[in-house]
């Protein structure tokens, strides 16, 4: 079984393109956090690329932006081509079945941090306070 889950954030806006079929296809890169610290104690990433085919990489194209966390599920690829100087280079790559949204693209700033203040913008989504009465019916 070849399965593969990630989260990570955006390094750069996606890309989109389409192939000489007519098939889109967008292109983007995670950057997914190590679950240790290295030797001088501090976090280290893998930059992973994605790969997003169909109806599902327009809207990747239109919804994500850098910086905006995503959920991804799919395979990992393994390919290999001859570069142009005759060498023989390697690319590994998820392909996505998949995608979640992690964060909304309103309620993101771009640098890597939620664009509401957290608990004040939390409530104000649920209207005027009530006050609280002492004197319950029952």
């Amino acid at each position: 079984m070849n399965k593969i889950i990630l989260m990570g954030r955006l390094v750069r806006d996606p890309e989109v393109r389409y192939t000489q079929t007519g098939k889109v296809v967008c292109q983007f890169t995670i950057a997914v956090d190590r679950p240790f610290s290295n030797q001088e104690g501090q976090r280290e990433a893998d930059f992973i690329p994605i790969i997003v085919w169909g109806k599902q990489a327009e809207l990747c194209g239109n919804s994500l932006t850098k910086g905006q966390r995503v959920l991804v599920e799919g395979r990992l690829q393994i390919r290999s081509y001859d570069a142009k100087d005759g060498s023989k280079r390697w690319v590994t790559e998820v392909i996505a079945n998949s995608f979640e949204f992690i964060e909304r693209k309103g309620d993101f700033a771009g640098s890597g941090a939620p664009a509401s203040s957290g608990k004040a913008d939390f409530e104000s989504g649920f209207g005027s306070p009530v006050p609280f009465d002492e004197e319950i019916p029952f």
